[in-house]
């Protein structure tokens, strides 16, 4: 089973919010990547399919799909990691999860499914306001 791993999206509102961040933070940078100071340990279990699964607003809500790590160092020579990323976000079954700093590690069976795509398509309104609050 994959190792997961979860992150806050500081500043973020929504998947569509977080879609576009994303998208023009590809396009400055020419990839899809997310920075963080510290390397996880665990990559190769991280890299047998696992994601990095965004908190939006309190709520696991969105994943992507992990493919690589690589170290590197700054110009006053600090190391850091950058978790590289596919671009495509799957939205999740909304979980509630409480903030931390930096990001953790999530089991393969803690981590919320994947959204059906009936949902996806009708996620406006009532739907969504229901999904928001997890009670779907």
């Amino acid at each position: 089973m994959p190792l997961h791993l979860l992150k806050l999206a500081v500043g973020v509102d929504s998947i569509d919010h977080l879609h576009n961040v994303r998208a023009a933070l590809r396009s400055e940078r020419g990839g899809s990547w997310v920075y963080t100071r510290n390397h996880p340990r665990r990559t190769h279990e991280v890299l047998a399919g696992g994601s990095i699964y965004w908190i939006i607003r309190g709520h696991i809500r969105v994943r992507q799909r992990i493919t690589g790590f690589r170290a590197e160092r700054a110009e006053n020579g600090r190391g850091y990691c950058l978790i590289e990323v596919d671009e495509r976000l799957v939205p999740t079954v909304a979980r509630a999860w409480r903030p931390f700093q930096g990001w953790r590690y999530l089991p393969a069976g803690d981590a919320p499914p994947d959204r059906p795509a009936v949902r996806a398509l009708a996620a406006d309104g009532m739907l969504a306001e229901l999904e928001w609050l997890g009670l779907i």
